[in-house]
C-alpha cells in the first residue's frame, strides 16, 4: 500500500501541526516535555553483538519425552541428549517468529479467572529457540551469552546441553558459552524454557525474554563483566568541598587472562570533560599471570570539575585501554558523572553540599502497547515525562531496573533510588542484589540503594540477620553509597531492620513518622513512598458503576493522600529528605480500588501512555520554581450547557481568577497548588490567571471544541534510527474544523505503517478491553481513542522512511513521516532452521564388511560406542572397517516434502545409506562435505555411514556437523 503526498510535504505538515497543538491545552498539558535527550549511544561491535532478531517462540510447554525404556533413560542423562523443547533437532519450523524484547503475556486475552495483579493476563511457560554461527577466532578470550532480563524462571539449553537456570526476573543471567559452542559452519542452537507460572510481585511482571540479549566477545587479556569501578570524590573535607576544589576519580579495574602466558599489562584512562576537552589521565602496568585474574589501581585528578545534578547533568566520559605486551587488547568507555550525595538527619538530601529535596515518582517498568518489552528509547521518553512533571527522582520499584534506564536518567539528570527485588540472605538473591550494585555503582543518577519494600519479617530476628548480609554484600560492592528500605509500620517494634539502615525509608505512615523522628533525631529519614491517589485520565465526574474516578486529585486510598496534601506534608518537614508518589505511571495489574474488568492500575500522575492527569499538573505546580498554571481537564462539555461542571487549576500562584470569553466567573485562593472551581458551562475561550503579589504572573487558555472531523497524528521526534530498540510513541488524537483537539472523543481507528512495524497500541484507559498489540505483520493495528487520546509504538526497518497512515470511520485520516538514519548496534544473524542429527553410534571396528541397517539390541548401552559427529579417529589396518549408525525421525516439513542430508566433512572413503539402501559413495579419502537428497516420508529413517580402511590407512570419521534441511 502506498501513501500519498510528498515526504517533505508530509514533513513540513507535521512540524506545523506540532507547532499549532502546542497552542492546544489538552495536547501542551499531556505532552508537554523538554526537547528529546541523545539517542542511546552504541555498544562497541567489538564487544557486543545483539541476538534479538528471528527466534522461534512456542507458546505453552513442550515437555521432555516420557522415559519408556532403559536406552531413553541412560540416553536423557548424558550431555547433548536433552529432549521436548531443549532438543537440537526439536522440530521447530512452525514456530511464530518473534523479535526481542518480548513479552508474551501482553498478547493474551484478559481472562477473570487469571491473576488479577498480573492485568488477569494468563502467563505460563514458552519456548525461545535461535540458531547462531560463532566465529573459529572467538575461541580464544572471554565469550558470553546475556540474557539482560527473563520473566520469570528460565532453563537454558545449548545444543542440546543444559547451559544454566536462572530464577528472577529483574536481573541478567550471563552464560560462558566455551564450553559448549561450535565454530566455524556448525551452527549452535539456543533453547529457552521461559516459566512465568509463579510471580515475583503483586502488579503487571509480563512474561518472555524481555529485555535485550547479547553475546560478549572479549580478547583473553580483557576487563571482566563490569569489572570497571569509579569512585569519584571531591580532595576536601565537608559539604563545600564539592564545589569549592579539586576532584579524584580513584579507578580499579578486575582484570583477567584466559591466554596460556603471563601478559604483562598496561591500563590506560583519560577523562573527557563534557564538552569534549581531555582533562585527566593516568596509567598503571602489572602482570596478569595466565588462566588468572588481578586489579589494576589507577588515580585521575580532576581540576574544579563541573558537577552532575538535575538541574545540570554534565557528564564526563571515561576511556580506558588495556594492552598486553604492547597490543590493545580490551576497552572501555563510558558517561560518568561527579557528585556527591549525603542524607542529613536535619536538613534531607544534599547534593553536591546543596539541599536537594527528591521530588521523586515509583514506577513499575510496563508502558501502552509494548508491556514490559520496553524499547530502550522508550525509558528516555518515560523520564522526559517525570521531569516535565517537575520531578527530579525515580525509585525502580520494586526491582533492578534495566540498563538503559540509568544510562538515560544519567543524561537526563534524573535521581535513582535503585531497589531490589527480594528479602532474603540466599544464594540466588544475594546474586541478585550483588548484580543489581554492579550494574549502578558507576552511574551519577544512583542515590542509594533499597533493600526491600514492606516486608513483614521487618520486625524480626530473621529480617535483621538477611538485612545484615544483604547490607554486608552492597557495602563490599560500593561503599559509597546509603543502604536503606521502604518500611510500612512496626517501626518502633524490636529487634528491627529499620534500625540497620544509613536512610529509613517511609512508606505511608504519616501518623508515625513525626514521633519517629522526634525518637530518632539523628537518624536520616525518607518517604519513599507516599500519595496513592486514584483517577481516571481526563475525566470530570467519576462513575463507580463503570469503573471510572474522576480526575481532580480528590480520591485516595485510605493509607494514602492525595497528590496536594501528600506533598505539603513534605514540604512542611525539612529535615525529611523528600518522597516518592506511588505513581509515576498507571501499571497494569493492582486496580485499586476495583476487580474485573480493570486491568490497569489508577494510581497514577500519568496513564500508562504517560499523558498527563490533574496530578501531573499539580506536581509541577509544586515542584516548579516558575510560574505554573494549567487548567483540566478541559472545556468541551456537549450537552451540558446550563450546568455547573468541575475545573481544576494546578498553579503555585496565590490566586486564580477564571475567565468566559472576557468575562471573569470566580476568583480561588491557591491551596497546595490547587484552586477549585465549579462554573456554569458555556462554549467558549476559558482563562485561568494566576495572581501573586497583586500581578498576573501565569495564564493558561481552554478552548471549546468542536464535533470531530479528522485525525492527527503527533510523533514524539521526526527522526528515528532503524532498531527496535529505538522507537518513537505517536500521539492519535481528534480535532475539530479548526484544528483543536477533541478531549471527549472516542473513535476507534486503524493504523497502518510502511517502512517499520507498529510494536504496541494504547490509549490509558484502566478499563481497556482492546488488544494491544498488531497484526501478526506488525504493519497494521487497531485502538480507539481514550477521552481524546491514544498512542501507536513504532519502530523502522531501513528500507526508507516510515510513514504512518490512520483511519476512523466519519474523520479525515491522519499521516505523518518520520526520517529514518541507519542503525548503530551490531547483530549476530540468526541460522537457518536445520535439524542436526547428533546421536549416532559407532559399531566395533572390524575385519569384515558389517552390513548397514542392523539393529542394536534392546537396552544394549555398551556394545557400540555413542559418538557425535566432530571428531575423527585412527583408522586399525587389521580392522579396517568402521560404520556408524543413526536412528533418525525428520521434521515435519521434510518429512512431508523430502530435504537434504548434509555431511559438513567426511573423512577417509565412505558409504552412505539411507534405510538400508546406498545411495551414495565417497572414494576419496580427503576430507569433503557431502550433500544427499532425503526422499519424503514419516516415520523412523535409518542412516548408516561405513568407513572402508582397507587401502587408506590414517583417519576416518565425521569431521564435522550431519544436519537435514530443506
Amino acid at each position: 500500500m502506498m501513501l500519498s503526498a510528498s515526504r517533505r510535504t508530509i514533513l513540513a505538515s507535521t512540524a506545523a501541526m506540532a507547532a499549532a497543538l502546542a497552542q492546544s491545552p489538552i495536547v501542551a498539558q499531556a505532552l508537554a516535555a523538554p526537547a528529546a535527550g541523545a539517542p542511546p549511544q552504541p555498544d562497541s561491535p567489538r564487544r557486543r553483538l545483539s541476538l534479538e532478531a528471528d527466534w522461534r517462540f512456542h507458546a505453552g510447554d513442550i515437555p521432555f519425552a516420557p522415559l519408556r525404556d532403559h536406552e531413553a533413560a541412560y540416553a536423557h542423562a548424558k550431555a547433548g541428549n536433552a529432549t521436548g523443547g531443549a532438543a537440537e533437532d526439536c522440530d521447530d519450523g512452525d514456530w511464530a517468529m518473534v523479535t526481542l524484547p518480548h513479552d508474551f503475556a501482553l498478547g493474551q486475552a484478559p481472562d477473570p479467572a487469571a491473576n488479577p495483579d498480573q492485568a488477569y493476563r494468563p502467563r505460563g511457560i514458552a519456548w525461545y529457540r535461535r540458531g547462531v554461527l560463532l566465529d573459529p577466532a572467538w575461541r580464544e578470550g572471554s565469550l558470553d551469552l546475556v540474557f539482560d532480563g527473563i520473566a520469570t524462571n528460565a532453563t537454558v539449553w545449548i545444543n542440546g546441553t543444559l547451559a544454566a537456570r536462572h530464577f528472577g526476573g529483574y536481573t541478567p543471567l550471563v552464560i560462558d558459552l566455551l564450553p559448549f559452542a561450535r565454530f566455524g559452519e556448525e551452527p549452535n542452537t539456543i533453547a529457552v524454557q521461559v516459566d512465568a507460572q509463579d510471580s515475583e510481585g503483586w502488579w503487571y511482571e509480563g512474561a518472555g525474554l524481555y529485555r535485550h540479549v547479547w553475546i560478549e566477545r572479549r580478547a583473553p587479556v580483557h576487563i571482566v563483566r563490569h569489572g570497571l569501578v569509579a569512585r569519584p570524590h571531591p580532595l576536601g573535607q565537608g559539604d563545600n568541598a564539592a564545589t569549592s576544589g579539586d576532584w579524584a576519580v580513584p579507578l580499579t579495574l578486575d582484570l583477567a587472562n584466559s591466554g596460556a602466558t603471563d601478559a604483562a599489562v598496561t591500563v590506560a584512562a583519560r577523562l573527557m570533560a563534557p564538552d569534549g576537552t581531555p582533562v585527566a589521565t593516568a596509567q598503571a602496568a602489572l602482570t596478569l599471570p595466565a588462566q588468572g585474574q588481578a586489579q589494576a589501581a589507577l588515580t585521575l585528578t580532576v581540576p574544579r570539575p563541573r558537577l552532575w545534578s538535575p538541574a545540570d547533568p554534565a557528564l564526563y566520559r571515561l576511556e580506558t585501554r588495556v594492552l598486553a605486551d604492547g597490543a590493545l587488547t580490551d576497552q572501555e568507555s563510558g558517561a560518568l558523572g561527579l557528585r556527591t550525595v549525603r542524607f542529613d538527619a536535619d536538613h534531607g538530601m544534599l547534593l553536591n553540599g546543596e539541599p536537594c529535596p527528591i521530588k521523586g515518582v515509583c514506577a513499575h517498568q510496563d508502558h501502552a502497547g509494548v508491556g514490559v518489552a520496553v524499547p530502550d528509547s522508550l525509558w528516555d521518553y518515560r523520564l522526559r515525562r517525570i521531569r516535565a512533571m517537575g520531578g527530579n527522582a525515580l525509585r525502580t520499584a520494586h526491582h533492578a531496573p534495566a540498563p538503559e534506564l540509568l544510562e538515560a536518567a544519567d543524561r537526563l539528570g534524573v535521581m535513582i533510588l535503585a531497589e531490589n527485588r527480594t528479602l532474603s540472605a540466599a544464594p540466588d538473591t544475594l546474586d541478585a542484589l550483588a548484580a543489581l550494585v554492579r550494574l549502578g555503582r558507576n552511574h551519577a543518577s544512583v542515590i542509594a540503594w533499597s533493600l526491600c519494600n514492606e516486608e513483614s519479617i521487618q520486625a524480626s530476628g530473621i529480617g535483621v540477620a538477611m538485612v545484615t548480609r544483604m547490607k554486608a554484600l552492597v557495602r563490599a560492592l560500593d561503599p559509597t553509597r546509603p543502604v536503606t528500605a521502604a518500611l510500612n509500620g512496626a517501626m518502633e517494634a524490636e529487634p528491627n531492620i529499620a534500625d540497620m539502615l544509613d536512610v529509613v525509608g517511609f512508606n505511608y505512615g504519616r501518623g508515625s513518622i513525626d514521633a519517629y523522628h522526634a525518637a530518632h533525631p539523628t537518624r536520616p529519614l525518607l518517604s519513599s513512598e507516599d500519595t496513592s491517589a486514584l483517577m481516571t485520565r481526563g475525566a470530570a465526574t467519576g462513575d463507580p458503576a463503570r469503573h471510572v474516578i474522576a480526575d481532580d486529585d480528590m480520591t485516595a486510598v485510605a493509607w494514602g493522600q492525595t497528590n496536594s496534601a501528600a506533598w505539603a506534608f513534605i514540604a512542611q518537614r525539612p529535615w525529611l529528605a523528600g518522597g516518592f508518589l506511588w505513581t509515576g505511571f498507571d501499571y497494569r495489574g493492582e486496580a485499586t480500588p476495583f476487580g474485573w474488568p480493570s486491568t490497569s492500575s489508577f494510581f497514577g500522575a500519568m496513564d500508562l501512555c504517560g499523558f498527563a492527569k490533574s496530578g501531573f499538573h499539580i506536581r509541577r505546580a509544586l515542584w516548579s520554581a516558575t510560574p505554573v498554571i494549567a487548567i483540566w481537564p478541559h472545556w468541551t462539555f456537549p450537552r451540558q450547557e446550563g450546568r455547573a461542571v468541575p475545573i481544576l487549576v494546578a498553579s503555585n500562584a496565590d490566586l486564580v481568577s477564571l475567565h468566559l470569553d472576557g468575562r471573569e466567573l470566580a476568583r480561588a485562593p491557591v491551596h497546595d497548588g490547587v484552586a477549585r472551581f465549579s462554573p456554569v458551562y458555556a462554549p467558549g475561550h476559558l482563562v485561568a490567571q494566576g495572581w501573586r503579589d497583586g500581578r498576573v504572573v501565569a495564564s493558561a487558555t481552554c478552548v471549546t471544541a468542536g464535533p470531530p472531523v479528522a485525525l492527527r497524528l503527533v510523533p514524539d521526534r521526526l527522526r528515528i534510527r532503524a532498531e527496535r530498540r529505538d522507537a518513537v510513541p505517536v500521539t492519535v488524537m481528534a480535532v475539530d474544523a479548526a484544528g483543536q483537539s477533541v478531549p471527549v472523543a472516542q473513535h476507534g481507528f486503524a493504523l497502518h505503517v510502511e517502512g517499520g512495524q507498529i510494536l504496541g497500541l494504547g490509549n490509558g484507559d484502566p478499563n481497556l478491553a482492546l488488544p494491544e498489540t498488531p497484526a501478526a505483520d506488525g504493519r497494521s493495528g487497531a485502538m480507539a481513542l481514550f477521552n481524546g487520546l491514544a498512542q501507536a509504538i513504532v519502530c523502522a526497518d531501513g528500507s526508507g522512511p516510515l510513514h504512518l497512515v490512520a483511519t476512523a470511520a466519519g474523520l479525515a485520516p491522519a499521516r505523518c513521516v518520520l526520517r529514518v538514519d541507519p542503525g548503530i548496534i551490531a547483530a549476530l544473524p540468526a541460522v537457518p532452521p536445520a535439524q542436526p542429527l547428533t546421536e549416532w553410534r559407532q559399531a566395533p571396528a572390524s575385519a569384515q564388511r558389517p552390513v548397514p541397517g542392523q539393529r542394536l539390541g534392546d537396552g544394549d548401552m555398551n556394545s557400540w560406542a555413542w559418538t557425535k559427529p566432530g571428531a575423527t579417529q585412527p583408522t586399525d589396518p587389521a580392522a579396517p572397517w568402521v560404520l556408524l549408525h543413526l536412528a533418525f525421525t525428520p521434521r515435519r516439513a521434510v518429512a512431508a516434502k523430502g530435504g537434504t542430508l548434509r555431511f559438513a566433512s567426511v573423512v577417509g572413503r565412505a558409504e552412505i545409506w539411507l534405510d538400508g539402501v546406498r545411495v551414495a559413495l565417497k572414494a576419496d579419502p580427503a576430507p569433503a562435505p557431502l550433500a544427499i537428497p532425503l526422499p519424503p516420508g514419516n516415520g523412523e529413517r535409518l542412516l548408516d555411514v561405513l568407513f572402508d580402511n582397507r587401502t587408506t590407512p590414517g583417519r576416518c570419521g565425521l569431521a564435522g556437523m550431519v544436519s537435514l534441511g530443506p
